[in-house]
């Protein structure tokens, strides 16, 4: 029942002449009995007083719809709801709710303590008021009000309400911190706690997954698809189980089905793929795993690789490939059999997670989630997720999207609440602990850095409201910016290797090291402890994971690791943003040669050519590997025009160096990544990567985001961009890089 009035309400909130009467819908409770009150019989409307709940009085002609709740020791059991009941004109009638009553609360009378039973009344009503959601009790007649139950989803979340979900109410934004350092303290012990009692779900049927002839549609037999939130496909004549697909709706934030939940698809369910996503209206695929992870297929290849692939009766154009660092965008067309209309579909294939765990970091994951949610059509039909069972990955997508969603509304978060409720939909939604503790981090980190992206065009504007003194800060927006960066300290287990003693002395400062995750190995060489470490990072840039190597500046004593690294890791430009002095003092020892050639352990490196431009130096040089022989160009860019304090005064002469640095890496270039250093390997190199992914993002998408890209460079290298005059200078130079394109300037 609660299904066909979910979608009844969904059909009239596409009737845009009746959305208004829809949104005016209450739900509230009728009537309060415990056992030894508990009639045979209740007439609905008398007007009397039932366990301090009023039974209103019935409007005539209205369409009413109720179930019935029994409570056992703080433990809940929800009638499905009632077929829609017109209430008469004349007098209210009895309504023999025996054998509803017995049904529902029968197995639980021989041990119940107390049992309450709510008639919930879903009306018209002339006015709504939002309010935050009630967490303490469910029985309590304001905290019924304030849980939006005009909402269908929040009817589902009333009717699948666990003690858990009792326990657990929703957190102030202000408060989330705090509540995730403790369920974080003595490791993780609180966050286990919780996960573990969240309810599993498992009480619902699954009789179509379990048809023999809809077996093999199952990429794992344990996970399956639902009955009652099943995705039903339009049946193909003559072909049993043509209506199934191993797929489940899930509700978003106030917004029944908002996604699409399914498994990765199989070789033979391409074609009822397709199909699903042409009758949802679906625009957007969110895939959340690779083709292969482990040497395991975790998801067959669903689309063409290019041109045109039909799928039963789908036929599908692949028009545009978009890969970046951290995701790919593909854009297709759909047409079906028999039809004239042609649909642009996009997928989004995050290819950051990696295949042990989850993320480090969240950032990543955040920027692919503003880019689905920016590319979605208002209009358009359930986002589609999935990775490879459809409920891990594709869990944490999901409640992360609806959390931010519910943060911009109520100013809380209700993740336990709402992976129940998803539980209540599809099974194992949010499989493992590490995904559950994922889930609080990606959502602190949102709302502690906010939404710095900007269009292109306002780029002018937003750095006019930064550089003004907020009211109530002494400071500048931009300054405020800034300090949001170093709020995140690296935790010291995160150096390993760079802090062994054998590797110590090959840090150029002590508190600039590479992590461990993303320091650049070089090959061990036997015997020869720490013979694996440079003080290097990988670093993505805008399309290349590990586009770039940060490194710190040589020293006398890793020269030769310099030069291993470089080879072993086939990078052929080196980017310099240093003088070999300033300020007095040495920022980095001269590790190439002058005029003749010299060797640096197992490399010989000869000096080509030398050309000395307005703002740089451009050295080539040739390096063999005394060990087989082969060789290869090395061209090295010196930026000669960065004052030894401060910033340039213009970026005009340093845009037009990263272009040069990049047109030669397209010319001549191998694929390995561009090697860039200043002296620590974090400020003027940070600046460097920042603006090359910066210009290229403005190029292609006509967006800006200084903050989230030098934040995801800090997640690879610590105190990338390291002070705020570097950082203020991207904001300068990517204005003045803006000033170049007329179209933007006007």
């Amino acid at each position: 029942m609660e299904v066909d009035l979910l979608k009844d309400i969904s059909q009239r909130q596409r009737d845009s002449r009746q959305q208004k009467q829809v949104d005016l819908r209450r739900a509230y409770i009728t009537a309060r009995f415990t056992p030894a009150t508990l009639p045979a019989f209740f007439t609905l409307g008398d007007q009397l007083d039932y366990g301090g709940f009023e039974n209103r009085a019935l409007e005539p002609g209205q369409e009413y719809v109720f179930f019935i709740l029994a409570e056992l020791n703080k433990m809940y059991v929800a009638s499905p709801y009632t077929d829609p009941v017109i209430a008469p004109d004349s007098d209210p009638q009895p309504l023999d709710a025996g054998d509803g009553l017995i049904w529902v609360v029968g197995p639980v009378l021989a041990v119940v303590f107390i049992i309450c039973i709510v008639i919930a009344i879903l009306l018209y009503k002339n006015k709504r008021k939002d309010s935050e959601p009630g967490t303490k009790s469910l029985l309590s007649n304001a905290e019924m009000m304030a849980h939006h139950p005009t909402d269908p989803v929040e009817m589902r979340r009333i009717n699948f309400q666990t003690p858990g979900m009792m326990s657990h109410p929703p957190i102030p934004i202000n408060e989330l911190a705090e509540h995730t350092e403790l369920l974080k303290a003595n490791d993780n012990l609180r966050l286990s706690q919780e996960y573990e009692s969240i309810d599993p779900g498992q009480q619902f049927t699954w009789e179509h997954s379990n048809l023999e002839v809809n077996k093999p549609k199952n990429r794992y037999a344990n996970v399956i698809a639902y009955d009652h939130t099943r995705v039903i496909l339009a049946p193909i004549e003559g072909i049993l189980g043509s209506d199934y697909i191993n797929a489940n709706y899930i509700d978003g934030y106030r917004k029944q089905n908002a996604y699409i939940a399914t498994q990765g698809p199989l070789a033979e369910t391409f074609g009822d793929f397709w199909r699903m996503v042409w009758e949802q209206r679906a625009a957007s695929v969110v895939m959340m795993t690779r083709l292969e992870e482990k040497s395991r297929i975790k998801c067959d290849q669903y689309w063409p690789s290019r041109g045109t692939e039909t799928y039963g009766m789908i036929q599908v154009s692949l028009l545009d490939t978009m890969e970046l660092a951290t995701f790919c965008v593909r854009t297709f067309s759909l047409h079906k059999s028999g039809s004239s209309e042609r649909r642009e579909v996009r997928q989004f294939q995050f290819t950051a997670w990696p295949d042990h765990g989850v993320p480090e970091y969240p950032t990543p994951f955040l920027n692919f989630l503003r880019r689905v949610k920016a590319c979605n059509p208002p209009d358009a039909g359930p986002i589609i997720a999935h990775c490879s069972a459809g409920v891990g990955r594709t869990g944490c997508f999901i409640v992360i999207d609806a959390m931010l969603e519910r943060i911009r509304h109520e100013r809380t978060v209700d993740i336990y609440g709402h992976v129940t409720l998803m539980r209540s939909q599809r099974n194992y939604m949010v499989q493992t602990e590490d995904q559950y503790s994922f889930i609080h981090e990606a959502l602190l980190e949102a709302v502690a850095c906010g939404n710095t992206e900007v269009a292109a065009r306002s780029l002018y504007s937003y750095m006019q409201k930064l550089g003004q003194v907020e009211s109530g800060e002494h400071v500048s927006g931009m300054e405020l910016e800034f300090k949001r960066l170093a709020n995140t300290k690296a935790h010291t287990s995160r150096f390993v290797t760079a802090n062994l003693p054998c590797n110590k002395f090959k840090n150029r400062l002590v508190n600039i090291m590479p992590y461990e995750t993303t320091r650049v190995c070089l090959q061990p060489i036997r015997g020869l402890e720490g013979s694996d470490y440079v003080n290097a990072s990988y670093i993505d840039g805008y399309r290349q994971q590990r586009g770039y190597i940060a490194t710190q500046g040589p020293l006398a004593e890793t020269t030769e690791d310099f030069w291993r690294m470089l080879w072993e890791h086939n990078s052929t430009i080196v980017v310099m943003l240093t003088k070999l002095r300033e300020m007095g003092r040495e920022k980095c020892h001269q590790y190439w040669p002058a005029e003749r050639s010299a060797r640096y352990q197992y490399f010989v490196v000869d000096p080509m050519a030398e050309y000395n431009m307005p703002q740089y130096i451009l050295r080539e040089f040739k390096v063999t590997d005394a060990r087989d022989g082969q060789s290869r160009t090395v061209r090295q860019f010196q930026f000669t025009d960065w004052p030894e304090q401060g910033v340039p005064k213009s970026g005009e002469g340093f845009i037009d160096f990263i272009g040069q640095v990049h047109k030669t890496k397209e010319q001549f270039g191998q694929d390995g990544p561009i090697s860039v250093h200043c002296s620590a390997g974090v400020g003027r190199t940070g600046v460097f990567i920042t603006l090359s992914i910066v210009l290229e993002r403005m190029r292609y998408e006509g967006a800006v985001d200084i903050f989230q890209t030098v934040k995801m460079l800090r997640t690879q290298r610590p105190a990338m961009v390291q002070t705020e005059d570097e950082y203020q200078f991207c904001y300068q130079a990517a204005l003045e890089y803006l000033g170049s394109f007329d179209h933007y300037a006007t």
